[in-house]
């Protein structure tokens, strides 16, 4: 049985909590740079106790903050995210449409969506996964993949 595009989910694409960066509010700054830079991502979610969502840095709010602080950048460093932390956040959960999630992070301009279950961070949606997951076309029940003329 084929499945339409529009009925993809947030949660069958995105990535789990193992495949980008994740600290606790008490990480320090370098610390999660370090993750960013390891993950290749440019963003981090930040939970407390048993996961709970509270907030996410990104690359561009560690621009800002370079640009607009006036602390030496290794003062910055030793500083712990959860001070600067962004904990406004839109969030999306497991069981919402896929193209429901690109469009608003189409509306709000923005790449990556923590994917929140009961408050707990259970994944990330990155917009290129996203976008992948879209454009995949798979068969219709009536089409086959084409067969080889020799085996595999």
């Amino acid at each position: 049985m084929s499945t339409s595009k529009t009925d993809l989910t947030v949660g069958g694409v995105a990535l789990p909590v193992e495949a980008f960066p994740v600290v606790g509010e008490r990480a320090l700054m370098k610390e999660v740079l370090e993750a960013m830079t390891r993950h290749r991502i440019g963003v981090t979610c930040i939970v407390g106790p048993d996961n709970a969502f509270r907030g996410v840095f990104t690359d561009g709010d560690l621009r800002r903050l370079v640009l607009r602080s006036q602390k030496p950048f290794a003062a910055l460093l030793a500083d712990d995210i959860g001070v600067h932390a962004q904990t406004e956040c839109t969030t999306v959960a497991p069981g919402d449409s896929l193209v429901s999630a690109l469009q608003l992070m189409e509306g709000r301009r923005i790449w990556d969506l923590p994917v929140l279950d009961g408050g707990r961070l259970v994944g990330l949606l990155h917009l290129h996964p996203a976008i992948k997951a879209l454009m995949c076309r798979q068969p219709r029940a009536r089409e086959h993949p084409r067969r080889h003329s020799r085996p595999p």
